[in-house]
């Protein structure tokens, strides 16, 4: 039976850890992302959780121990955020190279210099081409079953690869929402301690990790391309098992009035929330737009993102992270590159926003809505940069 309760983001993922009966996290503290592991430590001094908590001196000494940990065998969680991602940068690639199924709770934050300790996705964006499976949350109940399926998804034998799951900083991380958790024994249920194909044993030494010349090195590589692939079924079935033990469907994309939208928004995280509610507003005036926001941004869901466009005549890309020196950020590169593949004819402007954690007000997205409208009754695009809210 699920219950509500009150929880942030930051707590919502912690929760969803203790019902996973994760056995080893591995943590270094950094905002926004601290109350997260804060709580996880809690519960295991209470004994509320039977696992081994390591305190340790870096962020990249975190994920050398759930390195450590999960080649083990053991169910594997760790959490942090901007340069404390940044440091771990190294050891992200050791991860999904090795095959080691972690999860990690990410409260996106944004990277110095300048020192900032507000909400957006430069940390991630910066190691979005390190193998992990990436999944954003718009909400903190997102949050919750993005993790219990998360871990799921990672221990499946077709995929043995990390899971990060992101919550914007300190919007979702700590803003408290009315969450429905599931009991205890539901998710034992559907998920089972782990069960590892191949652990490291001092009884039943093998070598891991091995120095790997260019006679195997790019095969080994191709076959974590093959297990991103997989992953594509193993995240399907694991969102449809989801489905019936909690109600709450999910999948790669969410959309929001595209049936008939002649305009859209893309973007990641909290924002599609207050994209939606502007939608909302602009269609009881008769304008027809939509929003289509991916859950999973790796592997990137080209095919779905196709079906949920639909017949749309122009999208508005939201980046909250900007790739310096491109023609594109990186979630408008991604969706430009697949509407070429697709043979798509969709006109395309990028917007950059939110960075540093500066809001995006509802008055922003409706001038991004009525400028994506203007572009559908004239085929003319002005600008393909936009930035959102900065004084120049």
């Amino acid at each position: 039976m699920a219950r509500l309760m009150g929880l942030t983001g930051n707590e919502a993922i912690a929760y969803a850890v203790k019902q996973c009966n994760v056995d080893v996290v591995a943590a270094y503290p950094i905002t926004p992302q601290t109350i997260m592991v804060e709580v996880i430590s809690e519960y295991v001094y209470n004994g509320e959780i039977n696992a081994e908590f390591v305190c340790v001196e870096s962020e990249h000494s975190a994920m050398s121990a759930c390195v450590g940990a999960s080649l083990t065998g053991a169910r594997v969680f760790t959490a942090t955020a901007s340069q404390g991602l940044a440091l771990m940068h190294e050891m992200l690639y050791i991860a999904s190279g090795l095959r080691c199924p972690i999860v990690m709770g990410v409260a996106n934050r944004a990277l110095s210099a300048p020192l900032n300790i507000h909400g957006d996705h430069s940390d991630m964006m910066g190691s979005r081409d390190c193998g992990w499976i990436q999944i954003y949350a718009e909400n903190a109940q997102e949050a919750y079953d993005w993790v219990i399926q998360a871990f799921k998804i990672a221990e499946d034998p077709r995929v043995l690869l990390p899971v990060s799951v992101n919550i914007d900083g300190f919007i979702l991380s700590h803003s408290m929402e009315g969450v429905n958790v599931l009991d205890d024994d539901e998710v034992s249920r559907f998920l089972p301690p782990r069960r590892p194909l191949i652990t490291i044993d001092p009884a039943k030494p093998i070598t891991v990790g091995a120095l790997c010349l260019p006679d195997y090195y790019f095969e080994i590589k191709f076959q974590q391309i093959q297990a991103l692939r997989e992953a594509y079924n193993v995240i399907r079935e694991v969102n449809k098992e989801y489905e019936s033990l909690s109600g709450r469907k999910y999948g790669f994309i969410e959309s929001y009035a595209m049936e008939d939208a002649e305009a859209a928004i893309v973007c990641l995280g909290s924002t599609a929330g207050t994209a939606k509610a502007v939608a909302r507003e602009l269609r009881k005036e008769g304008k027809r737009v939509g929003v289509v926001k991916p859950w999973v941004y790796r592997p990137f869901p080209e095919d779905d993102l196709i079906r949920a466009l639909g017949d749309v005549k122009v999208l508005a890309v939201l980046d909250r992270a900007c790739s310096f020196g491109a023609p594109f950020n990186a979630l408008c590169s991604d969706v430009v590159a697949t509407l070429y593949r697709n043979g798509k004819d969709i006109k395309i402007f990028n917007c950059l926003y939110g960075l540093g954690g500066r809001d995006i007000t509802p008055s922003d997205l409706r001038v991004i809505f009525n400028e994506a409208l203007e572009i559908a009754e004239t085929g003319k695009v002005k600008e393909h940069m936009k930035f959102v809210g900065v004084r120049e």
